[in-house]
């Protein structure tokens, strides 16, 4: 299931500098999806975060993870047109810090699904190191 960024911008109505993924590179519709985000020093939020001490925030990098599961989600037939909504987050680990020049390595696996309600366990790597890690819930409009 690898998508490029026009494909991904066709399942997500995300779009920069919000979009935090930049392609999927594996996946499953309904199952799973991996994907990159190439981190770059023009992001905007190294802007404020921090001076001098560029690290990407670790909500964005869970939003990223977000984003990554929504494709999974949405890539399902009867899901096409539909919205993934995230609905919260539970066990949230950040292990390294994200910086200038990482390529962010997302994976999440969806676990399981209650009518419109679905969990996903996501993990975000850099250079096959952990650097966060967390459980999802999502919910499809």
């Amino acid at each position: 299931m690898p998508l490029t960024l026009e494909q991904i911008m066709e399942i997500r109505p995300h779009r920069p500098p919000v979009l935090l993924v930049d392609k999927i590179t594996d996946g499953e519709p309904g199952v799973k999806a991996t994907g990159i985000k190439c981190v770059t020093m023009n992001e905007p939020f190294f802007v404020g975060h921090f001076p001098g001490k560029p690290i990407m925030p670790g909500v964005l990098i869970l939003e990223a993870l977000a984003q990554t599961g929504a494709v999974a989600a949405l890539s399902l037939p009867e899901n096409k047109g539909k919205l993934a909504i995230f609905g919260g987050v539970k066990n949230a680990r950040f292990k390294q810090p994200v910086l200038p020049g990482d390529v962010l390595e997302l994976s999440c696996e969806l676990v399981e699904q209650h009518g419109p309600i679905g969990f996903g366990k996501a993990v975000a790597k850099v250079d096959g190191k952990i650097a966060a890690r967390c459980e999802l819930t999502f919910v499809i409009q």
